[in-house]
């Protein structure tokens, strides 16, 4: 940034090797850094993405009602990433990808903005222009992990999904304020990371997932792997005042767990231990799930609490049904509310 503004004949100083005069820091605290951004920022747009340090070097301001472009892909299945054509249209507050460059073979997706969000994952998907799109399904939350090579291109992609969000919202909620509205246009998650998790009965052999905790929506999601397209369950997060809480263990019996540092999480429904490999990763969750906790609930929190996100089981007609994790995709009905020992959860 010194450079660019030196370039520009701006005055710029090291605040480590110049000298500061008295009157020069009182001139910096009188008119800094807020002062200046109510200056020169108040025409940018609300949807806009205020750049964080570990971000795309790039930053373009997309106002358009609609974008398309090429961006490189992961596979729902595999690991490869394969070239797909994308539009974004805020007029009808969709987001639509063709898994061929012939449009008239029709879209593989249309997705509504209603429940998108994306967030940069240059880590995660192991390119630094990285981005995961994510919204909700029928039934599961599904990830689309996308890139392009120019940080430019991405960065503009994420500011004209954000500026999609934005009108949604405008349109959804006519009278709330800039202050409510903007948080809600895009998130990145509170806490990621690898953690074993064990069945219903808590006899069942742990098993290394990935969770995502999801703060706004007061979600913990678990998926197989880091870059799986749908998740495997939901746990809702709610308050201690409607059932919920969160304490450090080290769970007895336990079979095939690798890891010692646990977690219970205590819901009206069921318990759930997770176990994490250090100590420090097990202070790191139990401090960010702790911040769900003490966070009050909301109309829609309270909704998505009755939809029963964290409950994993329910009857149907006399019977229990279950979830199996072990392959995401098996449904197992029995006639009594006993868990089979052979499902984990």
């Amino acid at each position: 940034c010194s450079g660019i503004h030196r370039n520009l004949s701006s005055r710029v100083k090291s605040i480590r090797l110049d000298f500061w005069e008295d009157e020069l820091v009182e001139f910096m605290k009188s008119a800094g850094n807020a002062k200046a951004r109510a200056l020169y920022e108040k025409a940018i747009p609300p949807f806009f993405y205020r750049p964080q340090e570990n971000d795309c070097n790039n930053n373009t301001v997309v106002t358009d009602c609609f974008y398309e472009g090429i961006l490189w892909k992961k596979g729902k299945n595999n690991m490869q990433f394969q070239k797909r054509k994308f539009i974004l249209s805020e007029r009808e507050f969709t987001l639509t990808y063709y898994n061929k460059q012939d449009e008239s073979k029709g879209p593989k997706a249309v997705i509504s903005i209603k429940d998108l969000n994306a967030t940069f994952q240059p880590q995660k998907i192991g390119h630094p222009h990285g981005l995961q799109i994510s919204y909700q399904g029928d039934d599961h939350i599904r990830n689309l992990y996308v890139y392009h090579e120019g940080s430019e291109e991405i960065v503009s992609w994420y500011n004209a999904i954000r500026a999609a969000r934005y009108a949604y919202l405008k349109t959804a909620y006519p009278t709330g304020s800039n202050e409510e509205l903007v948080p809600k246009i895009t998130r990145n998650y509170l806490k990621e990371g690898y953690m074993e998790k064990t069945g219903p009965l808590q006899k069942e052999a742990f098993k290394k997932r990935w969770f995502i905790l999801d703060s706004e929506n007061r979600k913990l999601l678990y998926l197989r792997d880091k870059l799986d397209a749908e998740e495997l369950g939901v746990l809702f997060i709610g308050t201690e005042s409607n059932g919920y809480s969160i304490k450090a263990c080290a769970p007895k019996h336990a079979r095939g767990n690798k890891w010692k540092c646990g977690i219970r999480v205590e819901t009206p429904e069921r318990q759930f231990v997770f176990m994490c490999e250090q100590e420090r990763e097990q202070r790191e969750w139990l401090d960010a799930l702790r911040k769900v906790l003490c966070q009050s609930m909301s109309p829609q929190d309270h909704t998505g609490e009755e939809a029963g996100l964290n409950i994993q089981s329910s009857q149907i007609h006399g019977h229990w049904l279950l979830l199996d994790d072990s392959t995401a995709c098996s449904l197992v009905l029995t006639p009594t509310q006993t868990f089979p020992r052979s499902k984990n959860l």
